[in-house]
């Protein structure tokens, strides 16, 4: 439990300061790559996707070629826009695939998307990168081939991951080579991902979706009875989206749409507060009122993304009506004194392992990027240096039932060809009451990384807290189903979490971090950035 004189930990280590220009990541080395490249005179998308392919050395928990993600760019005139390059369902998958085997939808080969990533940094830069494509793919290479230290966050996931579930192949010749977790201080040199780097460099999305190694994917996918195939590579593309815009105290929110749940819940958050006329800035921080009047909202929101959400492309959603002041007020009337059971809401109307990157320029402008395998080194599967994402658990494989974030989903989420799974990555910029930049902020962990984007949005802007605070502060979540509230240690005290179970909550501690948030916020010396001390990464500003 907390206590009165208990202070969270706020690590300066992973903090940082520029007069001019910020980069945080989840990692040091891809951090350095990112600030090096505004040095260069890159703009703030030439240092985005570099660091997202350093992160895909560097960071094999969730760093990747073979997963997906999405963007949210603000340019230096204030135009924003959205990418998504969210993994496809394979053509060849079905609605029942994985109702025989559960657990394929995780481990091994038959639990990958058709990956995105690739086509989404090249698209980023084709379209609003300065420098040349070359440029920015050079420095993972050298990572790759020079090889990095494995510190001590690597070293603790290898050795999570594989007594969950064992490394095979390459990725345990790659990680466990003894059969033991590479140790602290060992150096990882990934030669295969050299060459499909090398091949991106020079070919662009063709070097990976075309040629050796669509042919490698597709035949390493036909041998472990995976669904990928050339074509499938062939066709993927990266999708250009409106963002989703909403106000919250004086701020303009810009945040990630559709397959993305991430900004509906965000804007029904802050539409749902101003319906109850809500000032969290007069609520005690983590005092029963604020933590009460949180979750009732996120229930609700989460309920709503649960039932209701899917692939536009393929799914018809009220999304304006969900997203009206009015459907916030009809849902926020449903909230009471006490906590209202999940199995009791009010009708809908009809119809961790990401990582993160906030990368700010000397001219104003922004990119909010997550990219993700979905769980910690994804499906386990290796294929010539490419660790291959198991997205396909992201979609409702079996509706109704838990996914491995205990998200159970509705219909809308089913697993169809060439769909692409719903989301809770939720890159963010926001904008101060004069439209200038304020704010990037983004966060990795499942459908924890909504409710901690919020907190540290909130933290900032209602609690007045400094960004390496509001990223430190412990957190707390909810998500409709499992009906409980998740707090990490040191998020309320006793007597909180004791009124709050009067109040009908189920609380339940000690049930791993909620998300781990990469942000960064405009100050008068110029920005201010910070990454997660849960996920020991680093911000570096010039």
């Amino acid at each position: 439990y907390r206590t009165d004189k208990s202070d969270y930990d706020v690590d300066p280590t992973v903090a940082g300061n520029g007069k001019t220009c910020m980069v945080a990541s989840e990692d040091e080395y891809a951090t350095k790559v990112g600030r090096d490249m505004l040095a260069a005179g890159g703009n703030a998308v030439d240092a985005a996707v570099a660091t997202a392919l350093a992160l895909a050395v560097t960071r094999p928990t969730a760093g990747n070629l073979g997963g997906g993600g999405f963007a949210v760019v603000r340019t230096g005139k204030g135009k924003a826009t959205a990418l998504d390059f969210r993994e496809t369902a394979p053509a060849a998958a079905t609605s029942n695939m994985y109702e025989a085997d559960p657990k394929s939808s995780l481990v091994g080969f038959k639990a990958s998307g058709v990956p995105g990533s690739v086509a989404g940094l090249y698209e980023l830069h084709k379209k609003l990168g300065k420098k040349k494509w070359t440029d920015v793919v050079a420095p993972a290479i050298a990572l790759a081939k020079d090889g990095y230290q494995v510190g001590p966050y690597l070293h603790d996931a290898i050795e999570r991951r594989n007594k969950m579930s064992p490394m095979s192949g390459e990725l345990a010749a790659r990680f466990v080579p003894d059969g033991q977790p590479l140790e602290v201080g060992a150096v990882v040199k990934n030669p295969e991902l050299v060459t499909v780097l090398e091949r991106i460099a020079k070919k662009g999305p063709e070097g990976f979706y075309k040629g050796e190694t669509a042919k490698a994917i597709a035949s390493a996918m036909a041998a472990g009875g995976g669904l990928i195939t050339e074509k499938d590579l062939a066709g993927y593309k990266a999708v250009w989206r409106k963002p989703i815009e909403f106000d919250y105290r004086g701020r303009h929110v810009i945040t990630m749409p559709m397959p993305s749940s991430g900004g509906i819940v965000l804007a029904l958050t802050a539409n749902m507060l101003k319906a109850l006329g809500a000032d969290l800035s007069k609520v005690g921080w983590h005092s029963v009122e604020h933590v009460h009047l949180v979750v009732e909202v996120w229930r609700r929101a989460f309920a709503a993304r649960n039932e209701l959400l899917g692939d536009p492309a393929y799914v018809k959603m009220p999304l304006e009506k969900l997203l009206s002041q009015a459907e916030a007020e009809r849902l926020a009337k449903s909230i009471g004194e006490r906590a209202t059971p999940s199995s009791e809401m009010p009708a809908l109307i009809e119809g961790t392992h990401t990582t993160n990157l906030s990368v700010v320029d000397g001219k104003g402008m922004a990119v909010a990027l997550t990219t993700t395998l979905n769980t910690s080194f994804g499906s386990g599967v290796m294929i010539n240096g490419i660790l291959m994402n198991n997205e396909m658990d992201d979609f409702a494989t079996r509706p109704g039932q838990p996914n491995v974030f205990g998200l159970v989903q509705g219909v809308a989420n089913k697993v169809e060809p060439g769909k692409r799974m719903l989301s809770s990555m939720s890159p963010t910029i926001i904008e101060d009451d004069k439209g200038e930049l304020f704010m990037v902020v983004g966060a990795q962990g499942g459908p924890r990384i909504t409710t901690a984007v919020w907190q540290t949005m909130s933290n900032v802007i209602d609690f007045g807290m400094p960004v390496d605070a509001a990223v430190a502060a412990p957190r707390f979540h909810h998500q409709h189903l499992p009906d409980d509230i998740v707090f990490e240690d040191e998020a309320v005290t006793k007597a909180v979490d004791e009124a709050l179970q009067r109040l009908g909550y189920k609380t339940v501690w000690g049930r791993g971090r909620v998300g781990a948030v990469n942000a960064i916020v405009k100050t008068k010396q110029g920005w201010e950035g910070a990454a997660d001390p849960r996920g020991r990464g680093a911000a570096m500003g010039d």
